[in-house]
């Protein structure tokens, strides 16, 4: 799909609202807190609601308490996300009636959803902006209104357009996102993704580039390239695999990221791209849903196990000491017993680092829960707990390879349980923990593998 971009007038509009809100304020300095569920995606829109909002004079508040203004930023891909929202939100009541100039916000994935959006809106009265996933642009003007005492409901259903030249207030680090391209062709039955981000639409790549520049200047030099299916990424013809060699060569930037890779497209031309890229980290996100074809098949994956399983051996074959990590959801509707035991077998083959594992939940919208054969909790629950434990024998397994290697971590913090311990991953993803101070956060040191701890692994300092 081509790709359609936020007109320049509206974003000119933006800044123009956002010059009247600081005149407003007056050299005030309110506060604000932003509240985010879900991913990454979900991240990088809240950084930009954060840019918009320091450019008109607020500053970040530590807690909510302390903020005038509080912004949740919703994610629906899971069943009790909802009712979390719902909880959280209902708590601002009390803050607002110590803080009866409190603007409360909510956005994101779920207010999409505008039977969603309305219940709460109407749940809780003292909410004075609702808005969706494709207001992100226009957010300045809906803020103006509320200041102006109205209370704004805004969520429009299309595609989406791609805003581009807004302020963004990344989180402090070393690290740091970079979309490339927003909303789903996919249509899995059981994801809701498409119907609350839209269509694939793609950034150009210069803009792209341009970003990452502007990131390494500020001084990240670990970057991450996010979409919902980064494999799909076309902009006139110039796919993700040169937009990952362009990217590389962003002067200052040490590791590159991305995720996440959706199977049916992931190329062997991506796969080189890893392997003759010096700073793309040798790790892929490749989530695999299900090990069965039958499921796989219900799912609308697009794949089978047979096709999974030979991008393993391509990557593994090409990207030297590659790691892959993946999702796994058990419980589908109609799973069988032998469905599950293929799911269980393909976990033990391949050996992944690290998997993310769920129980298949309801999201009303989608083809699968309008599908018989629903599966008990108590099911679902039981199965889920003899994938934990597959998938925790899979993880100890791949970590028994790393005694003795020696590599480069890059420091994010400090585990405080027991005796403080340093942390930082490898360009693998494999968090190691080492002795060591804060002053090493942000700082890349080389370590030997000695150990492991919980399911990481410990090293030393060479």
């Amino acid at each position: 799909m081509k790709a359609n971009f936020v007109d320049g007038s509206v974003i000119e509009g933006s800044y123009a609202a956002i010059e009247r809100i600081k005149k407003m304020l007056g050299g005030a300095a309110p506060r604000y807190y932003i509240e985010t569920y879900g991913c990454q995606m979900n991240e990088h829109d809240s950084e930009t609601i954060a840019g918009m909002l320091e450019r008109m004079g607020y500053e970040k508040a530590a807690e909510k308490s302390e903020a005038d203004l509080i912004l949740f930023n919703t994610c629906c891909i899971r069943e009790h996300a909802e009712k979390r929202t719902f909880g959280n939100v209902g708590f601002v009541k009390e803050i607002k009636q110590n803080n009866p100039g409190l603007i409360t916000a909510v956005c994101g994935c779920m207010m999409q959803q505008r039977e969603v959006a309305q219940r709460l809106r109407d749940r809780f009265p003292f909410v004075d902006l609702v808005f969706g996933t494709n207001e992100l642009a226009v957010f300045p003007q809906l803020l103006e209104r509320v200041m102006g005492g109205e209370r704004v409901f805004e969520i429009k259903n299309i595609d989406g357009e791609i805003p581009e030249g807004l302020p963004i207030r990344r989180n402090e680090g070393f690290s740091t996102f970079v979309n490339i391209m927003y909303g789903c062709n996919n249509f899995c039955s059981y994801c809701i993704v498409p119907y609350v981000r839209g269509r694939e639409r793609s950034r150009r790549a210069e803009d792209v580039v341009a970003e990452v520049e502007r990131a390494a200047a500020e001084g990240f030099t670990e970057v991450t390239l996010l979409g919902q299916n980064v494999n799909s990424y076309d902009d006139e013809g110039l796919r993700f695999p040169e937009l990952l060699r362009r990217v590389s060569r962003v002067e200052g930037l040490k590791r590159l990221r991305f995720m996440t890779s959706h199977p049916k497209d992931l190329s062997h031309e991506l796969v080189m791209a890893m392997a003759e890229t010096p700073n793309v980290c040798e790790h892929i996100h490749l989530p695999v849903q299900s090990g069965s074809n039958r499921i796989l098949k219900l799912m609308n994956r697009r794949y089978t196990r047979e096709h999974y399983l030979d991008l393993i051996r391509d990557l593994r074959e090409n990207v030297p000491g590659v790691e892959i990590t993946t999702d796994i959801i058990v419980g589908f509707p109609t799973e069988t017993e032998e469905d599950l035991e293929d799911t269980l077998s393909l976990v033990r083959e391949v050996g992944f680092s690290a998997a993310y594992s769920f129980a298949y939940s309801v999201r009303q919208g989608t083809a699968a829960a309008r599908m018989e054969g629903q599966i008990p909790e108590e099911v679902k629950k039981e199965r889920l707990q003899r994938l934990n434990a597959v998938i925790m024998e899979s993880v100890n397994g791949a970590n028994d390879k790393y005694m003795g290697v020696e590599g480069e971590i890059l420091i994010e913090g400090c585990d405080r349980r027991g005796e403080p311990m340093m942390f930082g991953k490898l360009p693998s993803l494999k968090m190691v923990y080492v002795n060591g101070d804060e002053s090493m956060i942000g700082n890349y040191y080389k370590v030997r593998i000695t150990g492991t701890r919980f399911n990481s692994l410990v090293g030393e300092l060479i």
